[in-house]
């Protein structure tokens, strides 16, 4: 007698175990963790915009193989008037789904999580001075930035870059001009940098002033 209680007991908490786990998964299933899924790029293009009327320029980087092991590939070089000011603008995809997935929307939307960061050859331009920011011992130094976080984590509004100033300096030829965008979930604040958060992309354009 005491054998076939003790069996009803066994199969009785085994019932009561597996109801508890099922409901357990069935509660993780409902909250899946939030992931940092990362985006896609194909296309990058930089559209420089002359503020007092002119030639538009643009400099694109494409990925030839889309999401495969080949990264964005430079296509132009960036070739600027001397003595100009310039708006630049960019221009972010992802052309595997159709219609195209315009990442540049989703970096606005999620601009407490992105900043873009810049290097070029010190001299080609005369405002911003210097040779950029990208580099944490460099991180201080000027860009000028015309658009903030909506939502910054720390309420400072701290930069994107998804629209920056540019005036160039005088002729030169073979210099460089670097654009990182950096993703920083929970990182960005006024004084993260190019080394803080993970690498979206990376490109370096000869720049040409003439």
């Amino acid at each position: 007698m005491k054998a076939i209680e003790t069996l009803k007991n066994l199969r009785f908490l085994t019932l009561l175990f597996a109801a508890i786990l099922v409901v357990s998964c069935s509660d993780d299933d409902d909250n899946p963790p939030e992931e940092n899924i990362p985006e896609v790029f194909t296309d990058v293009t930089l559209v420089f915009t002359p503020t007092g009327g002119g030639t538009t320029v643009r400099a694109t980087a494409e990925d030839p193989d889309g999401e495969g092991i080949a990264d964005l590939m430079v296509n132009d070089e960036i070739t600027l008037a001397a003595n100009t000011t310039y708006t630049l603008t960019l221009e972010i995809l992802n052309d595997l789904p159709d219609p195209d997935e315009d990442i540049g929307d989703e970096i606005a939307e999620e601009d407490d999580e992105h900043q873009f960061f810049f290097a070029f050859t010190d001299g080609a331009f005369s405002d911003p001075t210097g040779d950029g920011n990208i580099g944490a011992s460099n991180a201080a130094d000027p860009i000028n930035y015309m658009d903030e976080d909506s939502d910054a984590q720390d309420g400072s509004g701290n930069p994107v870059g998804l629209v920056t100033e540019w005036t160039t300096g005088d002729a030169q030829s073979g210099a460089s001009f670097t654009i990182n965008l950096q993703h920083q979930p929970d990182v960005k604040t006024a004084t993260s940098t190019s080394e803080d958060g993970d690498t979206d992309f990376d490109l370096t354009f000869v720049l040409n002033i003439e």
